[in-house]
């Protein structure tokens, strides 16, 4: 029996047990202007606080608005619940004033009492909601610090509309930052009427509101005619759970779905060639490769990890399974500040890979594990069994026999970011703010002062030396200067190569042609909405 989580329409739950069995047909006959969107696999909560996945950012960009946000199509930083801002030449005051006349969903205004309360979960050990408090996947340190580690702000309310954050030391990406779903203000009601849970309980400030959730079918969120910025001009969004490409494309065609989140690229020429579907592509920030446990097993040698590097043909993967997507060589996607472009990719040298497996002592390889997952991601639309099976065939042709072991996603998140686990893992980024740090501290990062690996550094980097320059970044408000820093990074990434660095995607989706008004954003998720309609 299909378990429902949360339904929140009355008239959709009489519809529901009327009916029986969930119909697509029937409920878009309730809602004639109803959208579908067909994603690879379940939302795991929908509170920005405590979810990091592309999925659940994906129906979190309907129901939320942060503080600024990105104009439309840029990564240019532009008023969103609040109206201006003034930042202090040091770069540690960053004062907003707030909107008037905005409410959440379920009814409490939004204000700067309310957003500093929601605020209060990422920077107040004292608050009872306070995040690091849950075993939860969060993104605030990026953007808020953390206690700590004495990098958080203080928040003043001067006045009902006016928040005032005080950083100890420049924070030159908080604006940036601040544009992230992860950083979507959420109603404080909300969150303490369910035991600081809001994962399936959301209510935002945003152009949709939440209907309810059935666990790996769909996610369905209505128009919020109240919205601020406009009302929606559908009436509702269902994201449907589709994990095989092949039936998301025929649901596609079919008209059954209207947009497709994750586009592998074997299936772009048949999109191309249908008059009835359009294939939209953008310059993305996105990266994926193979990450080795760096302080465990025969990782923590580089002469091995590079071997890795020159023992995988990654041009011969993107051309087979990305259609030609860029191979990447460090860190950082091309379209981000810092980006090196003098450093090339390492080259498949098979020969060169044994040197160095010699070299550090495996003369006739080794055995060792890879963790995969099964369902696409935006920044790996083919998905990981299928990667994880072609960087598989090339190491054994180097003596290093890997055993893949596949987990549900879920499942697949929490061995990698909370246990201590050893051989390689798939993992990967979809850029949100657009600034270097996202990537550059999410993924590498390693806390000198509490000892421990940022959440996403999954592999467990760490640099003394590249930990220095990130610190050095986030004090730095010159643009110029915080580039040359994060060149200095991305360079050294590449030499301790910590990942197999794979591919930098362009963002792709596909969608009906009767959608109208629908743009790609910087980011991977559905930004704008309200301006979507159907023909």
């Amino acid at each position: 029996m299909t378990h429902v989580w949360r339904v929140g329409a009355l008239g959709l739950a009489c519809l529901l047990i009327a009916a029986g069995p969930w119909s697509w047909g029937a409920a878009q006959a309730q809602a004639p202007r109803t959208l579908v969107i067909a994603i690879g696999t379940d939302q795991t909560g929908l509170d920005p606080q405590t979810v990091i996945n592309n999925e659940s950012g994906d129906v979190m960009s309907t129901i939320y608005d942060s503080i600024v946000e990105k104009k439309k199509g840029t990564s240019i930083v532009v008023p969103g619940l609040a109206e201006s801002w003034t930042a202090s030449p040091d770069g540690r005051t960053f004062t907003f004033k707030l909107r008037r006349g905005v409410t959440f969903s379920d009814g409490t205004p939004m204000n700067a009492h309310t957003a500093a309360d929601d605020v209060a979960r990422a920077i107040d050990p004292n608050s009872p909601c306070y995040v690091y408090k849950l075993k939860v996947s969060t993104l605030d340190e990026l953007t808020y610090g953390q206690a700590e580690h004495g990098t958080a702000p203080k928040v003043d309310v001067p006045d009902d509309y006016t928040i005032r954050f005080t950083f100890p030391t420049a924070n030159a990406p908080f604006l940036a930052n601040l544009t992230m779903i992860w950083s979507g203000i959420t109603s404080p009601t909300a969150v303490k009427q369910n035991n600081c849970d809001a994962r399936q309980h959301p209510a935002g400030t945003g152009p949709f509101k939440f209907v309810e959730t059935v666990k790996d079918d769909h996610t369905t969120v209505d128009a919020n005619p109240a919205y601020w910025n406009g009302a929606p001009k559908l009436g509702r969004i269902i994201f449907k759970v589709v994990p095989e490409s092949t039936t998301r494309l025929l649901q596609l065609e079919r008209n059954e779905v209207q947009i497709l989140t994750d586009v592998p690229a074997s299936d772009y020429a048949r999109i191309r060639g249908n008059a009835a579907l359009r294939l939209l592509t953008a310059p993305g920030l996105d990266s994926v490769g193979i990450v080795m446990s760096f302080d465990a097993g025969p990782f923590k040698d580089v002469r091995v990890r590079r071997a890795l590097n020159y023992a995988v043909d990654k041009d011969a993967i993107n051309r087979g399974l990305y259609g030609g997507a860029g191979t990447a060589s460090q860190g950082s996607p091309p379209p981000a500040p810092g980006y090196d472009k003098s450093i090339k990719p390492y080259p498949y040298d098979p020969a060169k890979a044994r040197a160095l497996l010699r070299e550090a002592g495996f003369p006739n390889g080794f055995s060792t594990e890879m963790l995969v997952y099964a369902a696409p991601r935006g920044y790996n639309p083919v998905g990981g069994a299928k990667l994880g099976e072609a960087v598989q065939s090339y190491l054994a042709k180097v003596g290093i026999q890997v055993k893949l072991t596949q987990y549900e996603w879920g499942a697949y998140l929490d061995k990698v970011r909370h246990t201590q686990w050893e051989g390689m893992s798939i993992y990967g980024n979809s850029g949100d703010s657009g600034d270097p740090s996202e990537f550059l501290d999410w993924l590498y990062q390693y806390n000198e002062g509490t000892g421990k690996a940022s959440l996403g550094n999954v592999g467990r980097y760490h640099n003394p030396k590249y930990d220095a320059l990130l610190e050095e970044g986030h004090r730095v408000t010159d643009p110029a200067r915080r580039a040359a820093i994060y060149e200095q990074a991305n360079r050294i990434l590449h030499d301790d190569a910590p990942w197999i660095f794979i591919n930098n995607l362009n963002q792709v989706k596909a969608i009906r042609s009767s959608v109208q008004g629908f743009q790609l954003a910087t980011e991977p998720y559905y930004f704008y909405m309200q301006d979507v309609s159907l023909r």
